[in-house]
Order: C-alpha cells, then structure tokens, then sequence
C-alpha cells in the first residue's frame, strides 16, 4: 500500500490512529515506522510482535488504510496553508482551525472562502461597490434595506432592485462558506434528512427491477447500504429519481434549517433589516445551500454504502478463500456445457494436468453411454478420488450423469463428487496466466482444469482470479474500485500468508502473494526451482537471482519446504528465531523431528527461560505452539454438501422441503444458499436463527454447509426463501421482509411510509448529483 506525503510528521497521525484501533501511540508509532521501511502487515503481525506491542492483523490493516488517509488530509492540510498565506489572509486563529481538523470535508469547509474561483456574482456586486451595502445592512437593522440601498444606485447599478439583489449575493456567499454554519447545518441534516426514490415517468417498465424503489422514501441516517446502491444504480441506469428532504413534518413560518442559519447571524427581530434578512435567508437555503448540501450528504451516503459493500465482499473473500481444501487427491474437474459439450480435466494430487477431453452427453449428440463409459474409464485409470462438477449450465444434469456413472462401477471404494463454483472460472481461463500455464490447451478445457484445482486447494487456485471475479459481493461494480481493489488484495494477502506456502509446489501467482514476494519475485523463484530443482531449505532462496536479504526477511517464515535439510523449514518459525527453537529443543533433551508434534514435553516448559534481548515472550509463545503443531492449515476440514436428488430445478422446489446446500454470498441482511436449482435461495437475516442475529456472519460464513427449509418460492421472479431456523420461520418476521425482492441479488425491504415531500428541481439537482457522485 502506498503512503502518500510519508514524510510528514507523524506524531499527531500515530496518536489519532491509535485512538481509533485502541492501541497506545508508541504502538501505532512503531507500526508506522515498519510500514515505511517497507514491512507487511502479514509479517508485522507474525514476527514483529515485540516491536508493536502485539498489534493484530485486523488492527494492523486499519492502521494503514488510515494512515493513507491521513497522510493525504495532512498533505492538503500543508498545500491550504500556503495557499491562504500566500494571500496574507492567514491568521493565528484561522491557522489553528486548519490544525484541529480531522476529515477532509472539514478541511474544505474552511479553504471555502480563501479558495481560488470563477468571477461571482457576490464578486460582480462587490466591484460594482455594493459591498457597503451589504455590511451596512447585516450591521444595522433599524433601517429598511430598500432605504438604504437608494444611496448605492450609481453607475451599473441601475436601480433599488439591483443593489439589493447584489447585497444578497455577497451575504449569501458569506453564509455558504462559513465553516461553523455548514457543520451545524450538517448535522441537522444528518439527523433528519430523507432519501426520497421515484421513478422517472414513462420508465416503470424498462425499470421494473427497481419497482421496489418507485415510491419509495426512508430516513438517511438509517438506509442499509444494500438500498442505497440500489437506488443509486437505479438513478445512474435513469429510472430512478433520488433526492434528499429535510423538514417534511415542519409547518412554521421558517424551516429549522433556516432558523439555524438566522441564529448564526442573529436575525430574528421586528425590525425593517431583520424581515429582509429573513426572506433572504429563505432564499439561501433553497437556492445555494439545500442543493450542496444535499449533495454532500449524498456524497456521505454513497461512502458510507461503498463501506459496507467492500466489507461485506472482504469478509466472503476471506471466507471463501480460507474454505476447506480437499486435498492432495487425483481429481476430474467437469465443466458443464450442453450444446458444446462437457469438458473433463485430470490432475494428480499436485494439480499437476494429466489428460483432457470433451464428452457430449446432452443435445444434439445425446452419447450418454458412450460419456460415461469415458469417464468410468479416466476413474479406473488415473484412480481419481474427487470429481468436481462445476455450478454452471448443465450443472445438476452433469451431476446425474455422474452419479449414475458411479452406481455403474465395481464394488469399492469410489470416487466423491462435489458441486463446486465456477466463479472467475471463464476469467481465469482467459487470462494471461493460464495461456503461461497451459500455452497448448484450448480455453474451454482450462476452466475445468480450474475447477479440479478449486477443490483441492481453494486458496492456491482463487488467487489467480482478479478478486473482483469471485463474485462474493454486493455491488462490488457500483463502489470506488481503487478501494475495493486494495482491500480485495489485503484479503489475499492475509489468506495466503496465514495459510503458508510449499516452496516447491506453489505457483508463480501463489508465491506472488507471500510477503515482501512481488511478480517478478514469484517468477524468479519458480525459474529458478524449474532449472536446478527442488529447494532443500530456505537459505537456498538467497540463491535466486535479484532475491536481496531484505525480501528474504520478509518472505521466508510464511514458505514451507518438506522433507528438506532443515526440519524448522516446515513449520513457520522464522529462520531468524532458529536459535531460540534450537534452544527449546535442546532443554528437552530430544532431537528435533521427536520433539516437534510432542505437546506434553513442550507445555512443560517455562517460556520466560528462552525470553532473550532480541526476542520477547511473543516470539517464544509461537514457537512453542508451532513446534507442538507444526505448519499447522488454519483452514477447516473438508466437507461438502448433498443436493437432493430430483431436486434440479426452482419449478422443483415446494414450502416445506427440507434440504442441504452450501452458503455462497453473505450479506447485511442475510446469506444466499446454493441448493441445486441454479438459482441461490436467500435465508434472510431473521430466519438464520431461533434468536436475534444483527450480523448474519455470526452464524455463517461463505462455503459453509447448511440445512435449509423452503418457505417460499417465485418462479417467475426466480425468488427462493429458505430458513434455518427451528420452528421452520413460521410467522418470525414480517411478510415484507421475509419476501424482499432483490436488485442483482439485493433484497427488498419494507417502505417506511412518510408524506411527500414537494420535490425540488429534478434536473437540476439530477446534473449537480452527476457531477458530485464522479470520484475526484
């Protein structure tokens, strides 16, 4: 991750990140010191314990993410103080206000008035000398304004009218960059404010996915994320009107919005000036600040939104690749197709491909027999194990085929089949590392070896699909990509370094992934493996050419060599902490490949004993865990789901079934469940359990086998309900919620009624909120 500005004084930064992961500043200072010596977050967090205090990962990844945040706040901090001093405007005061604040939009608030910009109005009536006027007026109220302002029609200003309506400009302009003013209006706003959707006349139709949302209005502070991307993708597809109310129910002379503004300036009397002001400030709010601050506040709500979504999509791409692996087993992977044909890759336990072919069991050629007598013959001789079926087109059909295929062979042990995702599957097979891989192979066949290669080892496959890919997420296309991009990568990197690396079998995209390892790196090491053969130990890294002592630092305890020279090479100590396991060893007067896996002798010892000056309590605790368990998979073990045979379409399904499938997508309001018909069912949030669930993830996760009942089915819409909970989800949450209709997978939730609100201009506020949802 880079860090913009990396030089500028941290102490303030490292104090406020501190606060906000609940740490000390000597911490979070010394986290920030490894980050910029170009340390990651996987090896900070393992191996560096002692130096953070034993920050964690997940404090560790917020860390960073908000030290970039903050270096480019304090980075515009610096460029608007040179600004304003440059213009002999800065202040003492003035300079301590910029100091204070914490977010950008604070920041900008405050550069409003000191900002280079096109000729005004206000500034047109300054030159034109109404500046006066307009002092004078906001100074003394006594005299009506009208009164006033005959003294200033001269030259361009050609009667009373005109100079009052330059009077207003310039103290309208003074109201929409006063700094104070917009953070009280916003937080009023924040507090009352309604998202308001209609659809766009004549568009009910073309739109009818979003119909949901065609008279549909809810509090701002409250729109679930999932509801307000939907809205807002249906405003970006030009079906849906979106807007921003404040004050519906509020029926006085003045909106509190307006009151606020009079309060500011006090004005609120009887006299002359004051009733002018007030009519003035009316204006203000309609005309300049309603508008921008509606928008900032749709600004706010779409960040707010994208958050969720990119955490949401993080947590299921963790989850998903952090899934079960079947293991080192030979493995067919089928790729359904029906017109085209089923494609079948063979791989041996390493993933290593052995054969492919393409069988053509469904339309027009129908050679069921002759299909599964090929695959009952690839069984027999590559004596596969596992057979994954891919979840596409023909999934279910390939799958009886299968299972037929497999009743067919001799008594024994057979082969296990398993429904497995295609998702990035075609992305993978098209991409320039499988033509790298397989420069030979038809494209259509690299999917399925894709496939086979998913289910012994999600992790090492997934990581060759752009994450963006996987489909795990909730409108991961409608949220800042840079973003999602850098959040998606850390995911990985996390995944694949908690999970380690076999040096010897781990492709290039794998070992891309291991800390401080880059593309370059990864392909330097796999060249060098391919020309002189297997590594014995870690050192031999240092042999890999443009491989410096600095990578080798940062890579080398997540690699795993077995079967090497040095038995520590299989575990994750680091090969700088060797001594101190040495030094374990040798107080339990056994060599070492005796002692590793021995957990009553090594709980018997003290670990304060093996405390040195480099490394601390931490460091030793590890090594004792790791040398009771050695290159431990933090991963689960393997299990899959049984789909319920006849059960192969949604015109299948009926209220009342029970069935197994496996948790594909979880999201705010629920999890989406595989269940063999093509189609996800979704077990809403209050049908997860017999008890209040807030977060769905506290029940599952992505690739989780689950039993779930139907409760619902719509055909036409291809809606499915399901639930886990006990009594069968009979009547435990409203009928509008148990049935939300969905936006590419998005739920529907129930309106809140509210009165309509008079809207204000659609084109207008339409072309502002285009130009203000563009990512600077």
């Amino acid at each position: 991750m880079s860090n913009p500005s990396k030089h500028i004084p941290s102490k303030s930064i490292a104090l406020l990140i501190a606060r906000e992961i609940n740490a000390t500043p000597a911490q979070a200072t010394s986290a920030i010191e490894l980050l910029d010596e170009g340390a990651t977050v996987p090896f900070i967090a393992r191996y560096r314990k002692e130096v953070t205090g034993g920050l964690d990962d997940t404090q560790l990844r917020t860390l960073a993410e908000r030290l970039v945040y903050l270096r480019e706040l304090e980075a515009r901090r610096l460029a608007i103080l040179d600004s304003i001093r440059s213009q002999d405007k800065l202040t003492t005061e003035l300079e301590g206000k910029i100091a204070a604040v914490t977010t950008k939009a604070e920041l900008e608030d405050i550069y409003l008035p000191y900002k280079p910009k096109r000729r005004t109005k206000a500034e047109i009536a300054r030159e034109r000398g109404l500046g006066p006027l307009a002092e004078a007026i906001m100074a003394d109220r006594t005299l009506a304004p009208a009164d006033r302002a005959a003294a200033y029609v001269v030259g361009e200003v050609t009667d009373v009218k005109m100079a009052l309506e330059g009077a207003r400009d310039i103290i309208a302009e003074g109201f929409t960059e006063n700094a104070d003013l917009l953070g009280r209006l916003r937080t009023h706003m924040r507090s009352v404010a309604m998202l308001r959707a209609r659809v766009v006349d004549g568009k009910q139709a073309a739109g009818a996915k979003f119909s949901d949302y065609f008279d549909h209005t809810e509090r701002w502070s409250t729109v679930p994320g999932h509801r307000a991307l939907a809205m807002l993708r249906g405003w970006n597809e030009e079906f849906l009107s979106v807007d921003i109310t404040v004050d519906l129910d509020d029926t006085g002379p003045m909106k509190p919005v307006e009151r606020t503004i009079a309060a500011a300036y006090h004005v609120g009397g009887t006299l002359p000036g004051d009733k002018w002001l007030m009519e003035m400030i009316g204006w203000t709010w309609r005309v300049k600040l309603s508008l921008s601050l509606s928008l900032d506040l749709m600004r706010e709500m779409r960040e707010r939104a994208e958050e969720e979504a990119i955490h949401v999509f993080a947590r299921n791409l963790k989850d998903l690749l952090l899934a079960a692996p079947a293991g080192s087993r030979a493995t067919m992977g089928l790729d359904p197709g029906i017109r085209t044909g089923v494609k079948v890759a063979i791989v041996d336990g390493t993933g290593k491909l052995l054969e492919t072919t393409t069988v053509y069991p469904f339309p027009p050629k129908n050679d069921i027999r002759g299909t599964q007598a090929e695959l009952a013959s690839l069984v027999r001789k590559h004596r596969i194990e596992l057979i994954a079926i891919g979840n596409g087109t023909g999934s279910r059909e390939t799958e009886r085929l299968v299972a037929d295929m497999l009743t067919q062979l001799p008594a024994g042990p057979k082969p296990t089949k398993v429904i497995v995702s295609e998702a990035g599957a075609s992305v993978y097979s098209a991409s320039q590392a499988a033509a790298d891989e397989f420069p030979g192979l038809d494209v259509s066949l690299r999917g399925a070896v894709s496939i086979a290669r998913r289910l012994q080892d999600p992790l090492a496959e997934l990581v060759k699909i752009e994450p963006k890919s996987i489909g795990v997420g909730q409108y991961q296309h409608d949220v800042d990509q840079a973003r999602l991009g850098r959040s998606l990568e850390a995911v990985v990197e996390d995944a694949v370094n908690a999970v380690g690396v076999d040096l010897n079998t781990a492709s290039a995209p794998l070992l891309a992934r291991v800390s401080g390892l880059g593309k370059s790196s990864a392909e330097a090491i796999v060249a060098h493996r391919d020309a002189t053969g297997r590594f014995e130990s870690r050192k031999d890294l240092m042999k890999v050419p443009r491989l410096g002592a600095r990578t080798f630092e940062q890579c080398a305890g997540f690699l795993r060599i077995t079967g090497g020279k040095e038995p520590l090479d299989a575990s994750s100590v680091h090969p700088e902490a060797y001594g101190v396991a040495k030094k374990i060893v040798a107080a339990c007067g056994r060599d070492l490949r005796a002692i590793m896996g021995d957990s009553a002798a090594l709980k018997q010892l003290d670990p304060r004993s093996f405390v040195d000056e480099r490394f601390g309590l931490p460091t030793v605790k590890d090594i004792l865990a790791e040398l009771e368990k050695p290159g431990r998979d933090p991963r689960p073990s393997f299990k899959t789901a049984t789909f319920a045979d006849g059960i192969d379409d949604i015109k299948d399904l009926k209220p009342g079934m029970l069935l197994e499938g496996t948790v594909t997508n979880v999201a705010a309001f629920g999890a989406f469940v595989d269940i063999g018909v093509h189609q996800d069912g979704l077990v809403h949030v209050s049908q997860l359990a017999d008890r209040f669930v807030k977060d769905p993830h506290e029940v599952v996760k992505a690739g989780d086998v689950v039993k779930v009942r139907v409760t619902e089915v719509d055909v036409p819409r291809k809606r499915i309900a399901l639930t886990m909970r006990k009594d069968g989800g009979a009547e435990s949450a409203p009928r509008e919620s148990r049935n939300e209709p969905r936006v590419s997978n998005q739920p529907r939730q129930g309106r809140v009624p509210q009165p309509k609100p008079e809207a204000p201009s659609q084109g207008a506020f339409g072309a502002a909120l285009a130009e203000a949802m563009k990512r600077k």
